[in-house]
């Protein structure tokens, strides 16, 4: 069980959307955070770097909105639907473009590869978090 699923379990009150749905996005946007962190490191250090600006860019914003929306929902005291659901549409549509980059180079670097997956997994997390609390 996740620290996410484990720490959802303790809290005082209700949380108004299911823990799983809830701790499996937490996990996604970790994980794509760090992919996407550490892929930007990979691509700097690759010989072409020219060719991995996009990637790069991609991954720096897919990272801080991961991150962002991460914070988010971590916090479930005062839920406000105002402000998570534009967070994960933000969040699903960042993970769309930067997997679609990561995977245009995947052939040819492992690191993108990985970090498209991570992206691909936490845009299915967000819009499954956002069919559940619609």
């Amino acid at each position: 069980m996740s620290y996410a699923r484990q720490m959802l379990e303790t809290y005082p009150r209700p949380l108004g959307v299911d823990a799983g749905v809830l701790a499996g996005a937490i996990d996604a946007l970790g994980d794509c955070a760090q992919a996407c962190t550490a892929d930007v490191a990979a691509d700097l250090g690759e010989q072409n770097v020219a060719e991995m600006v996009r990637c790069i860019r991609l991954c720096l914003d897919c990272a801080d909105i991961c991150a962002a929306t991460l914070g988010v929902l971590s916090r479930q005291a005062d839920y406000d639907a105002m402000v998570t659901r534009p967070l994960l549409e933000a969040c699903a549509a960042i993970c769309q473009g930067c997997g679609d980059e990561c995977e245009r180079h995947a052939r040819m670097h492992e690191h993108c590869r990985v970090c498209g997956e991570a992206c691909r997994r936490c845009e299915q997390a967000c819009r499954e978090l956002l069919g559940a609390i619609e």
